[in-house]
């Protein structure tokens, strides 16, 4: 079977889900407003950055729903453009699917590798296993909830080295687990997250590396302040796992850097969220740009 054959019998049963959502969208609306976070770079609903127990989209038990989004980060010397949308049913499971595109732009024009795009595919899918944040939020019981993210990265002419000398994979899994606690009456939320991975720059270089092909487990962290109805603002951070350093050239040629951001979102109404942040995503190959990466973060999505 060929690889585009493969893709498009991968997409088929996912956009049956968006279309069987699409149909219930009238009664995707059963949570208050901004209780669904926003669609991560991964794809799954939360932050950011970093993905929360909650389910995406305003479907609460018994309603279906869904979300797209569109979000671009761009940093001093590199920029990354990420869309997909996902479905979810009952408040309790959420699949999602998404595209990153990185343009290396012209900083690694040194290797001969000028203009790069990195490509990648995320499927994920996230289930809550206990507790609910609205209910419980009297309470000391956080929402909690389990996913996964197969991961696929193409990388071009980078390809050869990535995955030959330097040892990487092509593909990976993200397994994570987020518990997440609302305070509504301070109109607080505060979410923590474990996640299992051997991802490069979040799988953009691949997974792993010569001598460090073993999962890593990342803690990251979020916080937001309900301003108003309809207006958060928070902080992220998200810890990595700088395989490619550890195991390969130990010099910090190629380094990871945790990732960090503040971020403000407006909902003006249950169908559509921007959020902005500014980022802090390190130093990336900074043996060719060894200043930090900082930068401005935009998402827009639609929710039905």
């Amino acid at each position: 079977m060929t690889r585009t054959r493969f893709h498009r019998l991968r997409l088929r049963p996912f956009a049956l889900a968006l279309a069987l959502g699409a149909g219930a969208a009238h009664a995707a609306d059963g949570k208050l407003l901004l209780t669904g976070g926003v669609a991560s770079i991964d794809g799954a609903a939360g932050g950011g950055l970093t993905p929360w127990a909650v389910t995406g989209s305003y479907a609460t038990q018994g309603q279906a729903g869904g979300t797209a989004h569109l979000t671009a980060v761009k940093a001093q010397d590199y920029a990354l453009l990420t869309y997909g949308a996902a479905f979810s049913w009952n408040e309790r499971i959420e699949l999602s699917l998404v595209r990153q595109e990185f343009d290396t732009k012209d900083n690694l024009a040194p290797l001969g590798l000028g203009g790069l795009k990195l490509k990648q595919d995320i499927v994920g899918v996230k289930a809550r296993v206990a507790g609910d944040a609205v209910l419980d939020s009297d309470t000391l019981m956080p929402q909690i909830a389990l996913g996964l993210q197969y991961k696929r990265t193409r990388a071009g002419a980078l390809g050869p080295t990535l995955f030959g000398p330097l040892g990487a994979k092509d593909s990976g899994v993200d397994v994570y687990v987020s518990a997440t606690k609302l305070f509504l009456a301070q109109g607080v939320l505060v979410n923590g997250t474990l996640r299992a991975t051997k991802a490069n720059q979040n799988g953009l270089l691949g997974f792993g590396g010569a001598q460090s092909d073993s999962y890593k487990v990342q803690p990251e962290v979020s916080v937001a302040v309900l301003l108003r109805k309809d207006v958060a603002l928070g902080a992220e951070y998200r810890a990595k796992p700088d395989n490619l350093n550890r195991s390969v050239l130990g010099n910090g040629a190629l380094a990871e850097d945790d990732w960090f951001d503040v971020f403000i979102a407006w909902a003006p109404s249950k169908h559509f969220s921007l959020t902005a942040a500014y980022v802090d995503l390190g130093k990336i190959v900074p043996a060719l740009q060894p200043k930090r990466q900082t930068g401005a973060y935009l998402s827009a999505q639609l929710s039905f």
